[in-house]
């Protein structure tokens, strides 16, 4: 697989079915999130697209090369894919530690933390989700150049320029 639209059909048939959090269909996230990437080119788009892949479906890291999904895409996806025991936290800086993990999780954190999003959550629900997300900023944008950051929220989350600029 080398192309962003063999990944976009990958993505939308491992999450067929899947809904985000407020009911859309999974793969408009992961649209969203390869299109923050787009600037950084055509291997992190695809692992924008593919970043839950491992975590939310019954595919692995060695299904993934094999259907062949470049090596340097699906480290970058392991990268970013929870491990079961390690906190939340903990994986941040993990990702802060990978360049371009850390922009894969920018632009995931950055259409999680869309209100447009968040507002169509109950609201003690919205409010934890948007400390968690504010958290994670404060470890992965001190790794991130602020170019690269804001070209990634430009496109999926404009609002969070101003805590960008701030």
């Amino acid at each position: 697989m080398t192309t962003v639209a063999e990944a976009d059909a990958l993505a939308a048939l491992a999450h067929a079915g899947q809904v985000d959090k407020i009911g859309v269909p999974y793969i408009a996230h992961l649209r969203a999130v390869a299109a923050g990437l787009a600037a950084f080119g055509p291997d992190l788009q695809v692992a924008g697209l593919l970043h839950d892949v491992i975590e939310d479906t019954a595919w692995t890291a060695g299904r993934l090369r094999a259907a062949g999904v470049p090596d340097r895409v699906v480290t970058l996806v392991e990268a970013v894919t929870n491990v079961p025991g390690l906190a939340y936290e903990d994986k941040i800086r993990r990702i802060a530690a990978d360049p371009l993990a850390t922009l894969v999780k920018i632009a995931d954190n950055a259409h999680n933390s869309r209100t447009d999003r968040t507002a169509r959550l109950p609201a003690a629900r919205a409010e934890r989700l948007a400390a968690k997300y504010r958290a994670a900023r404060a470890i992965l944008w001190p790794a991130a150049r602020p170019e690269d950051i804001a070209a990634i929220v430009t496109t999926v989350n404009p609002d969070l320029l101003k805590e960008l600029s701030a």
